[in-house]
């Protein structure tokens, strides 16, 4: 018998490939997942000998449902029911709220019956564009911090602006601030030597599901692709800036002008956002965390009205509620929706949302990058765009640089700014997160930039699209058909 397999070892090994590929087959096939991404998994496994089992392995189990994220010990039903009374609307506020947002009311009962997510109402929200002007007000908040620093993050580098929020970051804690610090184990690069002096300083960190042989696994499934600080519970930062220098655009010269978005909130929003960092701090540290009211100060002084409702979704949430927040959104424009987004690989539902939308009436415009960091997701992009400007949608493609702004604004009425890009991975794999601001004010400048970055954008023209040449359109037929694995 051995015999046998020695002489025959190729066959025999391929014959028990086939056998377990045929097993995850009838796996994927039993869950009713999305037909694309089941014949994707399908096709792989079979024309794909052992490699399809290894991308299976890594990137088709779903977690949301194995639920092997820890579920939210610190979201205890209490903890939940008290936040929810602190912001609870009286009927004057509901009804103003009703009258200012209309059909898209919807979006805040959505996130409040799929995520216990509550609207905020007493917020100031500033929006900040691009990476020199967010660290500046970000050091200069992390400097005057008293209590305890909260940070979250895809990438963190120890380069010069990480080094330079590190420092800080020792300093503080050496003076009695409490710092945790959470940054994914596949984006971020931190040396020995810094994590030494993080510990000896006091800082508490932990990376998120630590992996072995990170260059092979730049795209492993379900990361921490948040980006957030938290200065003393009254102070939030969301949205699509990493701490890298290549986010910097004056203190440093690099290859590409890096243009992005990002907010700070303060008032009864940053409470939600704290939520959902002790969550995810839970799961990284494997600590119970005793909430006290420090991380939860009282802040009714807060002067502005600002409603916000911060949406989290990922493997540990029983709804895809960023994606269905975004499909709300546009299916309850009227009269413009404005989507900024360096990743655009959307599913069918968002697809025909943006179609209706259009055809309908509603201005619809999409910003997307003319340079990207993945060749494999630009052409995957550039697969979609043909059936919407079909549909009049308007496309244009970024020229300045490298756009990474994660933005959404709906009939001057709503906004979204956050993590999430508008893909696959961001709707269904990846830990994201993103503020809706329902205000006037805030979609009016976040419109007003959308503007001022179509000036450094080029459009797409249809007819010269549809005559693109053919290898361009075999890479893009490629690319799609890997796109829900991407």
């Amino acid at each position: 018998m051995i015999e046998i397999v020695k002489h025959n070892f190729w066959t025999v090994v391929l014959v028990l490939n086939y056998l377990l590929a045929a097993s995850a087959a009838a796996t994927i096939l039993s869950k009713n997942i999305n037909p694309t991404k089941t014949i994707s998994y399908i096709l792989t496994l079979v024309f794909f000998p052992f490699l399809g089992l290894i991308v299976y392995y890594f990137f088709g189990q779903e977690y949301r449902k194995n639920k092997i994220f820890n579920r939210k010990h610190i979201l205890n039903q209490n903890i939940i029911r008290s936040l929810q009374s602190d912001f609870e609307l009286d009927l004057g506020q509901m009804a103003k709220l009703d009258d200012f947002l209309g059909d898209k009311i919807k979006l805040v009962n959505l996130l409040k019956k799929s995520e216990n997510s509550p609207l905020t109402l007493h917020n100031d929200v500033e929006l900040l564009i691009n990476g020199d002007v967010t660290f500046d007000y970000l050091l200069k908040d992390l400097k005057a911090a008293e209590d305890h620093i909260h940070l979250e993050y895809y990438i963190f580098n120890d380069d010069s602006i990480g080094t330079e929020i590190l420092n800080i970051l020792c300093e503080k804690a050496t003076k009695g601030v409490a710092v945790r610090f959470s940054f994914d184990s596949v984006g971020s690069k931190l040396s020995k030597a810094t994590r030494n002096k993080l510990r000896k300083s006091g800082v508490e960190f932990y990376p998120f599901m630590p992996v072995l042989f990170k260059k092979f696994t730049s795209k492993m499934n379900y990361r921490d692709h948040r980006k957030i600080a938290i200065i003393d519970g009254k102070i939030g930062y969301l949205g699509g800036i990493n701490v890298a220098d290549n986010y910097l655009n004056n203190r440093k010269k690099n290859k590409h002008f890096w243009r992005d978005t990002h907010i700070k909130l303060v008032g009864e929003a940053v409470k939600p956002l704290q939520v959902h960092f002790l969550t995810n701090w839970e799961f990284v540290s494997g600590q119970r965390f005793k909430v006290s009211k420090n991380l939860f100060p009282d802040l009714s002084a807060t002067s502005g009205e600002v409603a916000v409702q911060i949406a989290a979704s990922g493997p540990d949430t029983d709804w895809a509620n960023i994606m269905e927040a975004i499909f709300t959104a546009i299916n309850t424009a009227d009269e413009y929706v404005y989507i900024t987004t360096p990743y655009f690989i959307p599913n069918e539902q968002i697809i025909t949302a943006l179609q209706v939308a259009s055809k309908s009436g509603v201005d619809v415009r999409l910003l997307i990058p003319k340079i990207s960091d993945s060749w494999t997701a630009k052409y995957a992009s550039n697969s979609y765009l043909e059936s919407l400007m079909e549909a009049d949608v308007k496309v244009y493609r970024y020229t300045k640089g490298i756009i990474h702004a994660k933005t959404i604004t709906v009939d001057g009425v709503f906004s979204s700014i956050g993590t999430s890009n508008m893909d696959y991975r961001s709707f269904n794999i990846n830990f994201e997160i993103n503020a809706l601001v329902y205000n006037k004010e805030l979609s009016r400048q976040l419109e007003n930039q959308f503007m001022e970055d179509l000036k450094d954008a080029e459009r797409v023209d249809f007819e010269r699209w549809k005559t693109r040449p053919f290898h361009q359109r075999a890479k893009e037929s490629y690319c799609r058909l890997w796109s829900p694995l991407l």
